[in-house]
């Protein structure tokens, strides 16, 4: 349905990609991947001509529409559900409900639906753009980095929602995990090239080394056989009578055309330095609490720090996350109960607001050489280096760098001193596939304590921490164990449903009648989900016998088997109209769910 060709693209001399073909053809999800900078952004607003090519050209057949999500965000009405119907086709324009159930998947609250969008913080601006390029229903969603400010739950949502998606899309994120579970197709930007394959993220990954290893063979057998025959030509040079052979073997030499050395792509490649600590107790937080109103965000929580202890804090957004962070790494005091930290203790501190921390008029350098005066030049440079920042580049200012080049500065000053304990909130936010490979390698390697905050499923995963906190509205709860274990008894389920009124009343009747309407609730919708269920189930057999035939069927056009290909194309014919059936109904059933349980949302609110 879009058709790129030979695109050329330059800033100030320098290429991004260089005659670059590819399409994205019908139904195809495709995940846009590549390192930071490398124009993954920049090829979105090609598309939607916000920027013209150098050279090429984009075909897009005409009434096509593309939904984009860009950073850009601008909002004309001042209720919040009013703004996210805009998003709606002209024909739903009166279906309320299903801007209502978007919302709720993503994060909002019944009691703020109706809210001014001016109260929203930047997190939920950008849930309410993403709800209405959703709700628009475009022919082709382009969605760059959605999974920033999402939490778990919201994550989730959004992923069973690109599952299901029946037309195409081009979707960019950090988050591998969360691509490879939605996508049929990758597309990735390396060496100013762009090239498509099939399946998940790793096979474009593993097609790399490929090429790369078969490139790097072929350079080593060409310099051997240059090699050969420029030593042939000089022994035949040295005789007036083979001058005419040697003559001869320099022009074959000058056919061969050369294969220039591949450049090194830059990697984040790093360790955090360890101080040794000789006792056992790091922290000790004894019932300590914290409020910015009257309501208390955190409240009695109690936690013993030891040296090499990992811990997780997860939960939804405007939980209290953050704050338990700072309240831990001392960068708040608590409202009540007390932090006590051990006499040698010495932290790294990663936090959400920290980018904001740097002077923009600092050097990368002069901002890594702040953390530790104590540092050599030759150590800050080099540490710079490791970062990203070699030679040159790490004299930037940092008022010119990206958001993900600010992170790599706040890890580099982090790595400038001796640590025993690392608070980290949302380290890997701003930084691409490879370089968060690269920080959950180091901090497997690091041997002191970690404090983590994430919504990234794959990042809990890998750090396999010993002990959870899950921040809910107004308490947070403690979990002995790995996320893993967490989902096995049951994770987050307790939160998919939204809570009570703010003041519940205590009688035992109004008790007995929330459960009871909860009952009822679960009742009601729990058919509709198992159906779904089931046609989910359908449609993955079915969709995995088609792939099945469809490499028969091209093996059988390779070897002009006229009757296989003719059988062939009848069966395939016929299982594709059978799995257009089935998600048709899976998207009637979905769309049921949503309007039953939005309904019973407001009723059970009532």
């Amino acid at each position: 349905m879009i058709q790129c060709s030979d695109l050329s693209l330059s800033y100030t001399g320098v290429p991004l990609f260089l005659n670059a073909t590819f399409s994205i053809n019908k139904k195809e999800r495709v995940g846009l991947v590549g390192r930071n900078g490398s124009g993954k952004t920049t090829l979105l607003r090609l598309l939607t001509q916000e920027e013209s090519p150098d050279t090429g050209s984009i075909l897009i057949p005409k009434d096509y529409e593309l939904g984009y999500l860009n950073q850009h965000i601008r909002f004309s009405h001042e209720n919040i559900v009013e703004e996210a119907c805009l998003g709606l086709p002209a024909e739903e324009k009166t279906q309320v409900f299903k801007a209502e159930a978007m919302l709720l998947g993503l994060g909002f609250t019944k009691e703020t639906l109706s809210s001014p969008v001016s109260t929203l913080s930047g997190g939920f601006h950008l849930r309410l753009h993403l709800a209405k390029v959703l709700l628009s229903e475009p022919d082709c969603l382009l969605l760059d980095e959605p999974t920033n400010y999402l939490d778990i739950l919201s994550l989730r949502f959004l992923n069973r929602f690109l599952q299901r998606w029946q037309k195409e899309l081009i979707l960019i994120s950090h988050d591998r995990e969360f691509l490879d579970g939605i996508i049929t197709h990758t597309l990735g930007i390396h060496r100013n090239q762009i090239k498509k394959v099939q399946g998940p993220t790793s096979n474009f990954f593993s097609l790399i080394v490929e090429q790369e290893t078969l490139y790097e063979k072929q350079k080593a057998t060409q310099e051997k056989k240059i090699s050969h025959m420029q030593s042939y030509i000089d022994r035949l040079g040295a005789k007036a009578s083979k001058a005419s052979q040697a003559q001869s073997r320099v022009k074959m030499l000058a056919k061969i055309p050369a294969l220039e050395e591949l450049k090194a792509i830059e990697s984040l490649e790093f360790s955090f330095q360890e101080k040794p600590f000789l006792g056992k107790k790091l922290l000790e937080a004894s019932s300590i609490e914290f409020s910015y109103t009257d309501s208390p965000l955190i409240k009695d929580v109690s936690l013993l720090l030891e040296k090499s202890t990992r811990v997780a804090i997860i939960g939804k957004n405007g939980s209290g996350k953050s704050t338990l962070l700072s309240l831990l790494a001392g960068e708040l005091p608590p409202t009540k109960g007390t932090c006590i930290y051990a006499d040698t203790i010495t932290s790294g501190y990663f936090g959400q607001t920290n980018i904001e921390r740097l002077s923009p008029e600092k050097s990368v350098e002069e901002e890594i050489a702040a953390a530790n005066p104590n540092l050599p030049y030759t150590a800050v440079k080099s540490l710079a280096g490791l970062m990203m920042f070699s030679g040159k580049l790490s004299e930037k200012k940092v008022s010119i760098l990206s958001g993900g080049e600010k992170s790599r500065v706040l890890l580099g000053k982090i790595l400038a001193k001796p640590c025993n304990v690392l608070f980290l909130d949302e380290p890997t936010h701003h930084l691409d596939i490879e370089s968060i490979e690269a920080l959950m390698d180091a901090l497997e390697a690091f041997s002191g304590a970690v404090v983590l905050v994430t919504h990234s499923e794959l990042v809990l995963k890998r750090f396999q921490p010993d002990l959870l906190i899950i921040c809910h509205q107004g308490r947070q709860e403690l979990f002995l164990g790995t996320y893993e274990e967490f989902l096995e008894k049951g994770g987050f389920e307790e939160e998919i449903e939204e809570k009570p009124a703010a003041k519940p009343s205590p009688r035992i009747e109004d008790r007995r009648a929330r459960a009871e309407a909860v009952a009822q609730r679960s009742k009601l919708l729990k058919p509709i989900k198992t159906q779904m269920e089931i046609q989910e189930k359908k449609i993955i057999a079915l969709e995995e016998v088609q792939k099945a035939e469809l490499q028969q069927l091209e093996q059988a056009y390779q070897e002009e088997k006229k009757e296989t290909i003719l059988t062939l194309l009848k069966s395939t014919g016929k299982r594709e109209k059978e799995i257009q059936t089935l998600f048709q109904a899976l998207l009637d059933l979905n769309t049921t769910y949503e309007e039953r349980k939005c309904s019973l949302e407001y009723m059970s609110s009532d």
